[in-house]
């Protein structure tokens, strides 16, 4: 285990607790029935789990799938391929995963610009495409010789018509700056309180309001492309109710199996690297006294550095 400072809250898991975690994750070698896989992590390779998955389960997928970028997913290395192999894998992987899929099912696929290019023809040409989402990846270095690259894709994508979307759900807080007032003095679309002027707005599809993990925050891992539990939040109570089923096939340190538990969704995932499952498992079990996400309080989603707001409104912390 890495030595941390004393202040460093970054989970993982000592020789003791992988031993005893690992005895819980679930491996498949045939086929299997939904009640074996509610609130489960697969631990194996995810062509090879796909064969003995259920069809038509799946009221949500969460793909965030490996980019075109060379990455070390501890001692798992994904290498960057030409643009017709990445193209050809993805397409594989899409397919493979389409039968799993409800009728009325949603999915958003996570990508950056390059491969954010690539995926979309194919995505365009088995799904329904209802938007694209960028959302602020607020970290990383500058670049000296280009634009700093600090923003994501997310393809939001239905199998039909007949579709999931919770708009009162996702609404975000805003600060009011320069309020409106009708004509007899009262607070115009927005709400007026001690703490300041706010309003309710309408998800758009564009997203500045995400932290992403880092050392104080008890959600962050080692895992090198964790998504925060504030951005699959949206994600689950845009297009899913409660009791729906998640499926995570590349679960990583397991943000949507946590999102889904805290917010009372039953999930599957897939991951290959043991030591991320076992991160997983012990989020899992964290998830199941501690219901909070960072950035989500009292049924709303607020703006990114609204600590002393919600500190003064005794509502959960944002950083």
């Amino acid at each position: 285990m890495k030595k941390r400072a004393p202040r460093n809250r970054t989970l993982n898991c000592d020789a003791l607790e992988m031993a005893s975690l690992s005895t819980e994750l679930l491996t498949l070698s045939g086929p299997v029935c939904l009640d074996a896989l509610v609130d489960r992590v697969v631990n194996q390779d995810l062509g090879d789990a796909l064969p003995f998955l259920p069809t038509g389960f799946v009221d949500l997928l969460i793909l965030d799938p490996p980019y075109n970028l060379t990455k070390n997913y501890n001692g798992h290395v994904f290498r960057s391929r030409e643009a017709d192999e990445y193209i050809d894998w993805f397409r594989q992987t899409l397919l493979a995963l389409l039968p799993l899929l409800r009728p009325q099912a949603s999915l958003y696929v996570c990508s950056d610009w390059k491969t954010s290019s690539l995926i979309f023809p194919i995505l365009d040409g088995h799904l329904h495409v209802r938007n694209r989402i960028t959302w602020e990846r607020d970290k990383g270095r500058g670049a000296k010789t280009n634009w700093k690259n600090n923003t994501e894709d997310i393809w939001f994508c239905t199998v039909g018509d007949d579709y999931c979307f919770n708009v009162d759900d996702v609404k975000l807080k805003r600060r009011v700056i320069a309020p409106y007032r009708s004509e007899d003095g009262k607070p115009k679309d927005w709400q007026e309180s001690q703490n300041g002027n706010y309003r309710l707005t309408h998800p758009s599809n564009i997203w500045s309001d995400i932290t992403i993990p880092f050392w104080s925050m008890p959600e962050n891992t080692d895992h090198p492309t964790q998504k925060p539990e504030k951005l699959i939040a949206k994600l689950v109570l845009a297009s899913s109710k409660p009791g729906d089923f998640l499926f995570d096939p590349f679960l990583g340190s397991g943000t949507t199996a946590v999102v889904a538990r805290k917010l009372g969704r039953r999930f599957c995932g897939v991951e290959l690297n043991r030591e991320y499952c076992c991160w997983a498992k012990k989020r899992l079990l964290q998830a199941k006294t501690d219901k909070s996400i960072q950035g989500y309080a009292d049924g709303v989603f607020w703006e990114r550095n609204s600590l002393s707001d919600q500190k003064t409104q005794k509502e959960p912390s944002i950083f």
